[in-house]
């Protein structure tokens, strides 16, 4: 190719590239589904712990979370108002334990840990697009250990995964 050829066809590829690349879908790893022309701010209300049993510092450890995830994953910002675009709120309504796996001594080996918290999911622009949901995560642990040794590990794991199943619930529109 001659030395113009090459140049013309450099500038044409230039000139070509922005529309290329707008006709692209755009996808993010994180699974949110925002429209930011839209949505720019969430509040979020209280997580009262409901559940007949009770961790105090489960109701922080999960707000927490929750605002962090959004914080961390979205270009959203967390308002302390109920004006805002997107609401979260809601309560902790399980805090359970129960015996799972059954050992040659008729004992439980494996105790599982499980956390319910239920959602409502207000959608202050598109209200067609609120919704009321109850999440629950779980997490099993030996029963050789005390509740007491393991409670902050696994709460931290169970909120994790309740995050994300909310998250993919909500601003993911999966």
């Amino acid at each position: 190719m001659t030395r113009p050829l090459k140049i013309l066809t450099l500038i044409i590829t230039m000139a070509l590239m922005p529309m290329v690349q707008a006709c692209l879908p755009r996808y993010t790893l994180n699974g949110a589904s925002i429209d930011y022309n839209t949505y720019r701010s969430i509040s979020f209300g209280e997580f009262p712990i409901r559940a007949a049993l009770v961790y105090p510092p489960l109701q922080q450890l999960f707000e927490n979370r929750m605002i962090d995830m959004i914080e961390q994953q979205t270009r959203l910002r967390v308002v302390d108002n109920a004006a805002s675009d997107l609401r979260m709120e809601g309560e902790i309504t399980g805090y359970s334990l129960s015996p799972q796996a059954v050992g040659e001594d008729a004992y439980a080996s494996q105790t599982r840990l499980t956390i319910t918290v239920r959602i409502k999911y207000i959608d202050n622009r598109k209200p067609e697009l609120s919704t009321d949901q109850t999440f629950s995560a779980y997490r099993d642990f030996s029963s050789s250990e005390m509740l007491t040794d393991v409670q902050d590990e696994l709460c931290n794991q169970i909120t994790k995964d309740l995050s994300d199943l909310i998250f993919n619930a909500t601003l993911g529109n999966w």
